[in-house]
């Protein structure tokens, strides 16, 4: 028995050392972002890219796999080795995912270890500059006078977070908008602007260079008070969608099996980046608000929006298939 003990503990030997930080990254770690870049998503997973990149002195490369509603860069992560070597940045899009794909080759809950969220961001309704539409409730009105006449864009795809947050708007207005599926939120941002859309819906950081250029007239945000970055903007909510609030997140994950000791790593290094006020501030200037929760908190808050959005995708009698 006393051999046995005394076999434990050197065998913990090496996982205590490795929690206390001295081994990982031990060579160049991909992280996936499953959009395309130049989103908003991708933005701000590339100023947490930088910041890795640094602290770890190892390379962190950035791999965009964009499509299917983001399904496509989920399952290269969940098939890659479990050595926190491959991350996924992930959104709001994965917990979309298992409501909307009924087949998939991975399942989101079961096969990724949540380290860190990352960020909460809100969606900025826009228009061109010289469309008729002044307002949500124009929006609604064409929309009721013309059902389907008003075309939106997703960055992202079928299935992704713009999509289902104008399935969303669309179900608490009663209106039926037509969905136009993008890679990423600056496709949808140019098409918009040479006419080929009605609306977009995407994250703030795509959307406000154009606001503040002329180019775009915002309507309404998703969240429930005004956002500091367009104060003159009312929430959706207030502006003709009652009960309208979404909020999308970000978080790094790991593939199933990742040892908690890296999991654990990864998220302390990350959070400490995350609430710095360095990283606060750039990441308040794309409109996303800062998070950098414990594993155990993302792991409560993505299973909690993983039911969220299936009653969104039920109610809406909407899926993949």
């Amino acid at each position: 028995m006393i051999r046995a003990a005394s076999a434990v503990l050197v065998a913990g030997v090496p996982a205590l050392a490795f929690a206390q930080g001295t081994v990982f990254p031990t060579k160049p770690v991909r992280m996936v972002i499953h959009i395309g870049p130049g989103s908003s998503m991708d933005i701000v997973g590339r100023v947490l890219g930088q910041k890795l990149n640094e602290l770890w002195g190892q390379p962190l490369v950035v791999d965009n796999r964009a499509g299917a509603g983001g399904t496509i860069g989920m399952d290269v992560v969940a098939k890659a080795p479990a050595d926190g070597h491959t991350l996924l940045f992930g959104a709001a899009s994965m917990a979309i995912a298992p409501s909307y794909f009924k087949k998939l080759p991975f399942d989101a809950l079961r096969d990724f270890e949540p380290i860190t969220q990352i960020t909460s961001r809100y969606n900025l309704l826009v228009v061109p500059a010289g469309s008729p539409l002044q307002s949500v409730k124009d929006v609604i009105a064409m929309a009721k006078s013309k059902p389907g006449a008003v075309s939106y864009g997703s960055g992202g795809g079928t299935g992704s977070s713009d999509h289902l947050a104008g399935e969303y708007f669309g179900l608490l207005a009663g209106v039926q908008l037509l969905h136009v599926p993008y890679k990423s939120g600056p496709q949808a941002v140019t098409d918009l602007i040479g006419g080929q859309l009605s609306v977009y819906m995407g994250g703030v950081p795509v959307s406000l260079p154009m606001v503040k250029s002329g180019k775009l007239r915002p309507l309404g945000v998703s969240s429930v008070k005004r956002i500091a970055q367009l104060p003159e903007v009312p929430p959706i909510a207030e502006a003709g969608v009652p009960g309208f609030e979404i909020i999308f997140w970000s978080g790094l994950f790991a593939p199933r099996g990742t040892p908690p000791a890296i999991v654990a790593k990864v998220s302390g290094d990350v959070s400490r980046i995350v609430k710095s006020p360095e990283t606060r501030e750039r990441f308040a200037g794309l409109g996303a608000d800062a998070e950098g929760t414990t594993p155990d908190a993302f792991r409560t808050y993505f299973r909690a929006d993983v039911e969220k959005w299936a009653k969104v995708v039920k109610a809406a009698k909407i899926s993949a298939d």
